[in-house]
C-alpha cells in the first residue's frame, strides 16, 4: 500500500451542550452529545520512503504545525517509523465553527497512517496520542455517536434516528478561551440522563455556551434569526459560531448574507473509517 486517497473526516455537531461544574483544576465539566454529519474535508496520503513529513493545502491555507501535521509526528515518533508521508488537504469543515474539525482531520490522520505505515496499532494505543493532540480526537476515533461527560474522556456510545440538519456558519469565528474563562458564563446547569435526552435527541436542552458567544459575535443571533425566519429553533454547536436546526425534507432556508456557508447536512450512523484500528491494545 503506497497511498490512501479520498479519505474524509467528518464534522460533528453537539445536539446539546451543558455546563454541570467546574473541577478545582479549572477544567470545567460538561454534558453533550457528538453526532457525526456528512460535512467532511477530505484528505489524501502518499507514502514517501525518506521518513519527512509534508503537507500540501488544495483549498485554504492551514497553520504550518496544524493538528494534521502533528498527528503524523506524533504517531511517527511513537512507533519510531522511518517511513514519511506527504499529505494533501481539501479543507471544507470551517474553522473555529464548533464543528471539530481540526480534531476530526487528526483523528483520520491517525487511522489512515496506521494503515499505510502498517503499524497495527489498536484503538487504545491511538486513543491515548489522540488525547494529546485535543481533547475531542478520541470521539473521532471510536467512530460512533456519542453521550460525552466528564472534562469530555467519558465517551458512551448512542443510537441516533436518521435526520437532516441546516448548518450556518457566519464568517465570524469565536475563540474557545473566550467564552470559558468569561464569569458570565453559566456553570451550574442540573445534569440529564441519556433516557430523557433519548425522548426528543432533537429538541433537548441548549448550550451554555451560547449567551456569551452571542455577546462575543453578533452574527450568532443573526444566524439563529435565519433559522427562526423558517420556522426552525437554532442551537449554536460546540464553542463555535455555527449554528444549526433539525429539519425536514423539502425545508428551504432563508436567504443568507453573503460569504455565509450554509449546508442541509444528514447524520452518519457511524463514521466512514471504523474499523480501522481493533479495538484491543
Amino acid at each position: 500500500m503506497k497511498q490512501l486517497h479520498d479519505v474524509p473526516a467528518p464534522a460533528k455537531l453537539n445536539l446539546f451542550l451543558h455546563i454541570t461544574g467546574q473541577r478545582p483544576d479549572g477544567y470545567h465539566l460538561l454534558q453533550s452529545v457528538f453526532m457525526l454529519i456528512d460535512w467532511c474535508d477530505t484528505l489524501h496520503f502518499d507514502k514517501r520512503p525518506s521518513g519527512a513529513i509534508s503537507r500540501e493545502d488544495l483549498t485554504v491555507p492551514l497553520p504550518e504545525d496544524d493538528l494534521i501535521t502533528r498527528a503524523a509526528k506524533l504517531l511517527q515518533q511513537h512507533t519510531g517509523c522511518t517511513q514519511g508521508v506527504h499529505i494533501a488537504v481539501e479543507k471544507h469543515i470551517p474553522a473555529q465553527a464548533g464543528m471539530g474539525g481540526g480534531s476530526s482531520d487528526a483523528a483520520t490522520c491517525l487511522l489512515a497512517l496506521n494503515q499505510l505505515w502498517d503499524l497495527k496499532l489498536g484503538l487504545p494505543a491511538l486513543e491515548k496520542l489522540g488525547l494529546q493532540l485535543g481533547a475531542d480526537v478520541p470521539f473521532f476515533l471510536r467512530g460512533h455517536n456519542a453521550w460525552v461527560e466528564g472534562v469530555g474522556e467519558k465517551i458512551t456510545p448512542i443510537s441516533l434516528p436518521s435526520a437532516q440538519f441546516w448548518v450556518i456558519k457566519p464568517p465570524s469565528g469565536i475563540e474557545t478561551a473566550q467564552i470559558f474563562k468569561h464569569p458570565d458564563l453559566q456553570r451550574a446547569t442540573k445534569p440529564a440522563t441519556i433516557s430523557v435526552f433519548a425522548a426528543e435527541p432533537y429538541d433537548f436542552g441548549h448550550n451554555d455556551l451560547q449567551p456569551i458567544a452571542e455577546a462575543i459575535c453578533p452574527e450568532v443571533s443573526q444566524a439563529r434569526q435565519v433559522l427562526s425566519n423558517t420556522g426552525m429553533s437554532g442551537k449554536m454547536t460546540g464553542s463555535g459560531s455555527a449554528v444549526f436546526a433539525h429539519c425536514t425534507t423539502g425545508t428551504t432556508l432563508s436567504p443568507v448574507p453573503d460569504h455565509w456557508q450554509v449546508r442541509k447536512c444528514s447524520n452518519m450512523e457511524v463514521h466512514p473509517l471504523k474499523g480501522w484500528a481493533s479495538s484491543e491494545s
